[in-house]
């Protein structure tokens, strides 16, 4: 697979990392708060029909902030990717994928730049404002905030998995989703993630009018194997009130990572669909 192609492109505020492979139609992967490396199997596995765009969210990894303390919410990166598809000439909607607080980004997109949007495929958003039991969760998720400030990372990220499902309350020797030497930038984007990023990304409420009445065709992925995990249900509510059905991807949150080839095949049927 030849080497992608790397770029820096200022935005509001800092500057913007990104990556771009292949060749045919235009589809845009989008995570939140993973960054354009973590992508790059899939992203590879897409290349051999697509031109696919990869990028370091707003304060992630490459791409940097004036200022460091600035929040990151979905409207501001949903004006980043806006301006990276101008950098990239995308004169007519495209296709986008989101995976996690990267659908939060997609679906901010199609709100704010309704006309760049042809499909968007919104895998587990983690949308906590459509559920039930909203406030108990924005609860839980200040909680995990402030054991990360007084504890931190390995505090943080259990009482994370434990909210998501991966790991059952209580569980010992529960395993946390970062290395247990982390480097520097780990360590700068696990901050990011707990201080300024996660509020944002959960407390996001999107405006479903405007998504059903817009141009863009919005699909909500749901993995296969994530039935215990709580963006299952955020996904579900989701698509119940976009009066849509939710799609079958294989594997669970991270599907695209453990099942590449596999998630690659149905995310080209979808598109194509």
């Amino acid at each position: 697979m030849p080497t992608p192609s790397s770029h820096d492109l200022p935005v509001r505020g800092g500057n913007l990392h990104y990556e771009v492979r292949g060749t045919g139609p235009l589809l845009l992967v989008l995570g939140s708060p993973m960054d354009a490396a973590a992508f790059t199997p899939f992203a590879e596995a897409l290349a051999g029909d697509r031109t696919v765009v990869t990028y370091d969210p707003r304060g992630i990894s490459a791409s940097t902030l004036d200022d460091p303390t600035e929040d990151s919410t979905p409207a501001l990166r949903a004006d980043d990717v806006a301006a990276l598809l101008d950098a990239l000439g995308a004169e007519s909607p495209v296709d986008v994928f989101g995976s996690s607080g990267g659908a939060v980004t997609g679906l901010a997109l199609a709100e704010r730049h309704p006309a760049r949007v042809r499909t968007l495929v919104a895998h587990e958003p983690p949308l906590l404002t459509l559920l039930p039991d909203a406030e108990a969760r924005h609860a839980q998720v200040d909680d995990m905030v402030a054991t990360y400030q007084r504890d931190g990372r390995g505090a943080a990220w259990l009482k994370f998995m434990t909210f998501v499902g991966f790991v059952k309350e209580g569980e010992e020797g529960a395993p946390v989703p970062q290395p247990d030497e982390p480097s520097p930038r780990d360590r700068a984007n696990t901050e990011r993630f707990f201080v300024h990023e996660m509020h944002g990304t959960t407390r996001y409420r999107p405006d479903i009018a405007a998504l059903t009445a817009g141009p863009a065709r919005i699909v909500v992925g749901i993995g296969a194997a994530s039935g215990h995990l709580l963006t299952h249900d955020t996904s579900v509510a989701l698509a119940g009130q976009l009066g849509t059905q939710p799609v079958e991807f294989p594997g669970d949150h991270g599907g695209f990572l453990g099942e590449t080839e596999e998630f690659a095949e149905v995310l080209r049927k979808v598109l194509t669909g």
